[in-house]
This record gives C-alpha cells, structure tokens and sequence, in this order.
C-alpha cells in the first residue's frame, strides 16, 4: 500500500491570522512552494487528504476536488503538522509505516503515525483543530523538525527554501533545458546555471539576471520589462509581470499573476496581488489580491536597529528580528503615497488612505485614513469590491466564496470592537 497522510492545522493557526483567514496555514508559500507542496513532495506516493478549520470546509473542497478535505479512511494515516517546513530527510525522520508514534518538539505535536482504535479516535478531533491532547495515550518521540510559527518566520526563511526548492526542482529536470523562455537582446544573465526561465516567458532588452548569490526562478509566460534587475535568491512565477525598472532583491517570492514594480526586497508576494508602481517593500508577507497603490512604502528596520515588536489580535510580541515589514491580509488596499510602520499588520478585506502612518494594527474589513477615526468596510461593500477586482483577471467571485467572505467577517468581528469600531 502506498499509505496515506493528512496535513492538519493546530491551535497555533490563530498566530498567522490575518494571513489564514481564507486559507489553511499550510497554503502560506515558503520559498517557491507552499507547506503543503513541500509535504506532499516528501511523501511522493502516499494518498493525500487535508484538514482545516471547519468554515474553510466547502472551499477547500471547491479548490481541492482531488483530495479528501477533514476525511480520512479508515486504516491507518500519517498525520503532519502544516506548519512543517519539509525538506528531503522529513520522510526518514518520519516514516509513513511504522508503529503508532507521535512525533513532538518543545510539545507542539510534528506528526503522529496512527492505526487502528487510535486512529477511530482521532477521526473524531477533524471538526476542530489538533492539540497534543488528540494524541493521547500513544507513545511519543522527541524530533527536530523545522516549523514555523508567525508570519515573519515564514518570511525570514524564505531566502533559504527558495535555494533548497531550486536545487530539487533543477535536479529533477537536469536533462531538460533550463532557459526556455525568449530573451530579448541586451538581457545580462549572470550565473546562469542558476537561473531558470520557463516556456512562454519573456525577458526584454537592458534586464539583469543575477544569480550568482543565489537562484533566480521565472515562471511561465513571465514577463520580466525592460532595464529590471533581479538579484537571487527569487521566484517569480507564472504569469506575473515585473515593471520598466523594478528592483527585486533576494530572498523574494512573487506570484503568480501579480503585476510588481519598484523596489522589493525579501518579501512574499501572493498570487493576483499587485505592486505596480514606486515605493519600497521589505521584509513583508502580502496575501492574495491585494493591491498597493503607487508610491507605497513600508519600514522594515527601525531607526535604533532594535528588535521589532508586532502586535497580533491583542497581543504584542518581540520577533526577535532586527528587520519585520508589513504584513497585509488578503484582498486588502493601500491608496497613493501610503506609508506603514516597521512591523506594521493590516487585516483582510481593509482599505487604508489618507497622510501619515496608519496604527501599527488595521483590523479586517477596515476603512480609513491614517491618523483619522477608522470605520467599518460593511461586507456587501467588501464582497462586491472583490468580485470586480477578480473579474479582471476574469475569474468568478463564487457563492462559496461569498459566504466564506461573510464567515470572516463575522470572526473578526472582536477585532474591530476592540478598537471602538462598528462590527
């Protein structure tokens, strides 16, 4: 039998809102894939199926039909934590067959391989989300599995599994050609072992290909415009367009079908998301269509190189790290000329303008100008302002997704009381 596994979230998913409010953590990208991919890439013949928060249900399984969403044969199943970061010796360290075991570190559960009377019981935890307490009465081994726990850590290893991602897709495709795309004259290609550039992109006169500090990924049908400069490590994948002149430093993931210009530096970039004109984004995660207007700028270093703290739901944390950016939820704008703080989080489905630096926390569906009184974004108004954007790109805003629009906004609801707002 090939064996089956199921990626599951845990009770530290509230940890990455506002970037899991439409969709599970393990669909957060980390390098070129998302945790999820990386996962299934260790487990190459073992049956997949995922669990997720319950309100996510009806559209996983709309964007999922293949797999098997918070079900699981009976038998037996290796479960995986989805804020797993894989890489190759997951698959050792973790075998699919075995006896029962639950694999842990610093008591957060990794992945726990279950059969039998264990595995009838766990079945009935897939309505919520998993703790060490679903596991109980199996025996336990303690294991050094890379995870991540916030927003900025998946940013802050990114540079990292872009090379890691490069060097296994490169190694399975080391027959085939590397540069299918079609370069203008005038484009400068340095590294270029380490550079791959898929069918149907195109890369225009005076653009500069650095790979010789780390890989430079571009996607299919790609369009890199002319005089840009990418420096690896970086992905762009398919269908995104990289603007006249855009600066993309290392340790930057872009797409795909995002449309990014300016300067970008270490950060994640979502899919449909766009960042067309001038103004710096540094060390920020940005979720799925999203778009910053022209001249938006982030901080990502604070003027006395400190630590940068980061205030999530009502609570504020040290990262640790001298260099956090934004971190904005999906579906969420920023108008001309926007500036946000070091550390700066801005919810879904919020519309930030107006002069000055917005609080350092925007809750969802939130509408204002920095510095002035923020309103509620009432969700007939959200849900409409996405349904044109998406159709653009000519794709449907569906009823499932309408009513998972409306889910969310009804959870963050506290978020908004929190701050005096109308919910």
């Amino acid at each position: 039998m090939a064996g089956h596994i199921c990626i599951f979230e845990d009770i530290q998913v509230s940890q990455f809102f506002p970037l899991v409010y439409f969709r599970p953590v393990y669909n957060l990208r980390c390098g070129m894939f998302s945790l999820k991919e990386k996962i299934i890439r260790s487990y190459p013949r073992a049956q997949v199926s995922i669990h997720c928060r319950p309100y996510l249900n009806d559209y996983m399984r709309l964007r999922n039909p293949s797999l098997l969403v918070n079900d699981i044969p009976a038998g037996e199943c290796l479960f995986i934590n989805g804020r797993v970061v894989a890489d190759e010796t997951l698959a050792k360290r973790i075998p699919l067959a075995g006896e029962d075991m639950v694999y842990v570190h610093a008591g957060q559960v990794i992945a726990a391989r279950v059969s039998g009377a264990n595995l009838r019981r766990v079945r009935k935890s897939l309505s919520g989300l998993f703790s060490i307490a679903d596991f109980d009465g199996i025996p336990t081994q303690e294991t050094d599995v890379e995870t991540v726990a916030f927003p900025w850590e998946v940013v802050h290893r990114n540079g990292a599994q872009i090379v890691k991602d490069f060097e296994l897709l490169a190694r399975s495709r080391r027959k085939t050609k590397a540069i299918r795309g079609k370069l203008s004259a005038g484009v400068h290609l340095l590294g270029k072992e380490n550079i791959i550039v898929e069918e149907g992109a195109q890369i225009r006169s005076g653009c500069v290909i650095d790979a010789q500090d780390g890989p430079v990924y571009i996607g299919r049908r790609a369009n890199i415009f002319p005089l840009s400069t990418i420096i690896g490590p970086v992905c762009i994948w398919d269908e995104s367009w990289i603007k006249v002149g855009a600066q993309i430093y290392e340790n930057t993931t872009i797409g795909p079908v995002c449309k990014v210009g300016g300067e970008v530096e270490g950060s994640v970039i979502h899919g449909y998301s766009n960042k067309q004109h001038a103004g710096f984004l540094g060390h920020s995660y940005i979720g799925s269509w999203v778009n910053l207007g022209a001249g938006t700028n982030n901080s990502d270093l604070k003027n006395n190189y400190g630590t940068v703290r980061v205030t999530l739901g009502s609570e504020q944390i040290d990262t640790g790290l001298q260099f956090v950016g934004l971190t904005m939820g999906d579906h969420a704008k920023s108008a001309i000329n926007s500036m946000f703080n070091t550390g700066t989080v801005v919810g879904v489905c919020s519309n930030i303008f107006g002069f000055g630096f917005p609080p350092k926390y925007v809750p969802s569906f939130s509408w204002g100008a920095a510095g002035e009184t923020f309103t509620t974004f009432a969700i007939d108004r959200a849900i409409d302002v996405a349904r044109r954007v998406m159709a653009r790109r000519k794709i449907e805003l569906t009823a499932t997704e309408a009513k998972l629009f409306r889910k969310v906004f009804d959870l963050t609801s506290e978020e908004r009381r929190r701050r005096g707002m109308p919910t």
